[in-house]
């Protein structure tokens, strides 16, 4: 796992990014750790606003920066041209550099020779750890609760910190178990799933969730969609890891089509029970879903209300959006399963 310590503050680099999307390493470390992140660093064009102060590369060395985290995450994860003399001028002001891209930071050999001469740190916190096993199968202690999409950039990091600050709330020993990039930076640790040779990410699953006591949860980060026409093979690979005793389907409304594959439809929110249940079986035969989380960001007040009504309704399940109400419903819905037990009235 990323054990290479990362010294905050902050600043987000968000490049020329207009897709909020692709910039989910810039919020969701923004929105989940505020105060490691001191403003946000944009070129020409940029429209992403982290609601932090837009600040120089000079200004943000001067009010004590020590690190530059790249904040987006472009279609197969190559640090794009552009941006090279940017980094460049951060490195000769002191800062250390912090990636999640597939492209490692020290293949870039400008990048390399002058963290070398200002003593600064490359740091890509997108490598696996080298000893991954292929993947048992075989069951382990605990409980594990995992977050699938109809697609990327859904909400299943965001989901998957609310539901462990909830069930903390309500008293329930759980951890969240990060899976990308952003996660392990939120977290300081974790298992960049999608950078795992194909044979081993199973195995890398089984280890990011680790056999624990009885009453334990892990919850689990997801990762892309098991029906993406690109990442369906890292979706599968972390769904049989995980062995999920429950799982959580996170979609955008208003989403028809995969984030960049306009030509591929979304699959339904049934298709995406049935077929994680119908996988997950194998390695767990009680696997069942305990509820929807909505990014309703597109919909105003009314509407939003009226969608995760008209859903709830349909499936029998608790729906939310995470960042208006959290997920205490599921939470409580869990419960009421038998997942495990919580005082009464625990739940407000």
């Amino acid at each position: 796992m990323h054990d290479n310590p990362i010294h905050p503050p902050h600043i987000v680099f968000l490049g020329a990014e207009t897709n909020i999307g692709y910039a989910k390493t810039g919020t969701g470390l923004s929105y989940w750790r505020p105060e490691r992140v001191v403003g946000q660093f944009c070129l020409p064009g940029c429209t992403i606003d982290l609601g932090v102060p837009n600040l120089t590369l000079e200004d943000a060395a001067m009010v004590g920066v020590r690190s530059v985290v790249l904040g987006t995450a472009p279609v197969g994860g190559s640090i794009p041209v552009e941006w090279v003399t940017h980094l460049e001028h951060a490195i000769t002001l002191g800062l250390d550099i912090i990636s999640g891209l597939h492209q490692k930071l020290e293949t870039i050999g400008s990048l390399k020779k002058l963290a070398l001469q200002h003593n600064t740190r490359l740091i890509d916190i997108r490598t696996p750890p080298k000893d991954i096993p292929v993947g048992s199968g075989k069951p382990r202690t605990g409980k594990r609760l995992l977050m699938v999409g109809t697609d990327c950039a859904v909400g299943k990091k965001y989901t998957a910190l609310q539901l462990e600050r909830d069930l903390h709330d309500v008293g329930i020993n759980a951890d969240f178990r990060a899976t990308g990039q952003t996660g392990i930076l939120i977290a300081g640790k974790g298992i960049p799933i999608d950078a795992v040779v194909s044979d081993f990410v199973s195995g890398a699953a089984e280890m990011t969730s680790p056999e624990s006591s009885a009453d334990h949860w892990d919850v689990i980060e997801g990762q892309g969609s098991i029906f993406h026409p690109g990442y369906c093979a890292v979706s599968m690979g972390l769904l049989i890891g995980s062995q999920p005793d429950g799982f959580v389907v996170c979609h955008q409304a208003n989403r028809e089509t995969f984030l960049g594959w306009p030509d591929f439809a979304l699959p339904s929110i049934s298709e995406v029970i049935d077929r994680t249940i119908d996988i997950g079986r194998k390695v767990n035969p009680s696997i069942q879903c305990v509820g929807l989380s909505i990014n309703t960001s597109c919909l105003d007040e009314h509407e939003r209300a009226a969608y995760l009504n008209k859903l709830s309704q349909h499936y029998q399940l608790p729906v939310v959006d995470p960042l208006i109400e959290g997920t205490k419903s599921i939470v409580q819905y869990m419960a009421g399963k038998s997942l495990f037990q919580i005082e009464e009235g625990a739940v407000q």
